[in-house]
């Protein structure tokens, strides 16, 4: 007889050997027709610029960040409002229930107002966009046959 342990180890296996067996009929079943357009890369529909490898912009992270801690607050403040909102729970307590959970639902509002304040006044939230910049090397070869080629691949790559 297996323990609660080996129970959650033949799960987990399960589970990696149903993930490996969706993957490998997938495999199977899909087409496989690469081309020059969808071999090359994806960039919201332009043509990227530049190196690949340049830093990422690290706003994106705190508008996420900023994202993600409003979205939990509304995860906390709507079981509040369920539970707290019932007026038979407000009437058995004679209302103390009601005006403490106000009070500690303000405060923790306010508490997140006052760190979007900090960050708006930080100026962490102001977006200015980079100018792209084009990398430069310390190539011998002169840039007009790296132009001459990139047209050849470009004209191969047409239809």
């Amino acid at each position: 007889m297996l323990s609660d342990f080996g129970i959650i180890f033949l799960f987990i296996v399960a589970a990696f050997a149903f993930i490996g067996g969706v993957l490998f009929v997938a495999s199977l079943l899909r087409p496989s027709r690469p081309n020059a357009d969808k071999l090359s890369t994806y960039e919201s529909g332009e043509e990227p610029v530049g190196n690949a490898s340049v830093q990422f912009n690290a706003r994106f992270y705190v508008v996420a960040l900023i994202f993600v801690l409003f979205d939990v607050e509304l995860v906390f403040l709507f079981p509040w409002a369920t539970v707290f909102g019932q007026r038979a729970l407000l009437a058995e307590t004679n209302g103390r229930w009601g005006w403490f959970a106000l009070t500690e639902a303000t405060l923790f509002v306010v508490l997140l107002a006052v760190g979007l304040a900090y960050a708006w006044g930080k100026g962490y939230l102001d977006w200015v966009k980079p100018q792209p910049q084009k990398p430069t090397s310390d190539s011998k070869v002169p840039p007009a046959l790296y132009d001459r080629v990139n047209e050849k691949y470009r004209q191969s790559a047409k239809p």
